[in-house]
């Protein structure tokens, strides 16, 4: 991938995601992390290579299959994208509301969904009046309230304290385990650390697999690809 006739921002980058697998993908700013995330959710075409998302191939889908597919990924943007006209209720909504779900189907999952990401008393503040960390939750409520098959999150945690960031992966785990294939972009060692997932790193738009496993002493297996560069499969 390459952003116009500049340098190439990921080069030979072979991945594939099991349908219902949760992977950390990570890398220093600059990296590619990003653009790897946007080829995933269809904002960009590869320069080159193929991506196949749903057994669809996208180089040759037709422009009108692309929205039934993106419908079925959530995404989780660093900068949120919610309408300032709206309120924390009414954006968590829209994807239902767009998809023509029962207004009292959608009233119990968005006041639920709400309630767990600590917004239960914020359902009808508008996206200005609330904190960063608040606004990121209502982003994050937003991309799972339709329990896509794929969730992509770049920073997810980026503007919520540590005890809400491990609350909030321990929401995504449990979408994870309902069927969801999640990838959550993160700079956050702690939950990295944490949560015992296999990782994808890049480095210098190369892409690194590093399926972790958990020790004998319980922890999870100390090789870090950011650490000992080269120590996963390097494709």
């Amino acid at each position: 991938m390459r952003y116009g006739t500049g340098p190439e921002v990921l080069r030979e980058v072979t991945c594939t995601l099991k349908p219902g697998s949760f992977h950390f993908l990570t890398g220093r700013s600059g990296a590619g992390k990003s653009s790897l995330l946007k080829l995933m959710y269809l904002a960009h075409r590869p320069s080159r290579g193929l991506v196949t998302l749903f057994d669809e191939d996208i180089a040759t889908l037709p422009r009108q299959r692309l929205p039934f597919l993106r419908r079925r990924v959530g995404v989780v943007f660093q900068e949120f994208r919610l309408l300032n006209h709206l309120s924390a209720f009414d954006n968590v909504a829209l994807p239902l509301r767009v998809a023509g779900v029962k207004e009292g189907t959608i009233r119990k999952h968005v006041d639920e969904l709400l309630a767990w990401t600590g917004l239960g008393d914020h359902t009808e503040a508008r996206p200005p009046t609330l904190s960063g960390g608040q606004q990121q939750r209502v982003a994050i409520a937003r991309a799972l309230i339709s329990r896509p098959d794929l969730l992509l999150a770049d920073e997810p945690t980026g503007n919520v304290d540590d005890a809400l960031g491990v609350r909030l992966l321990y929401l995504f785990e449990e979408l994870n385990r309902m069927g969801t294939t999640v990838v959550i972009a993160t700079h956050s060692e702690s939950l990295v650390s944490r949560f015992k997932k296999p990782i994808l790193h890049l480095e210098d738009g190369v892409l690194i697999h590093h399926d972790r496993v958990e020790a004998k002493d319980g922890t999870a297996d100390p090789r870090d690809p950011r650490k000992q560069f080269g120590r996963g499969t390097k494709q």
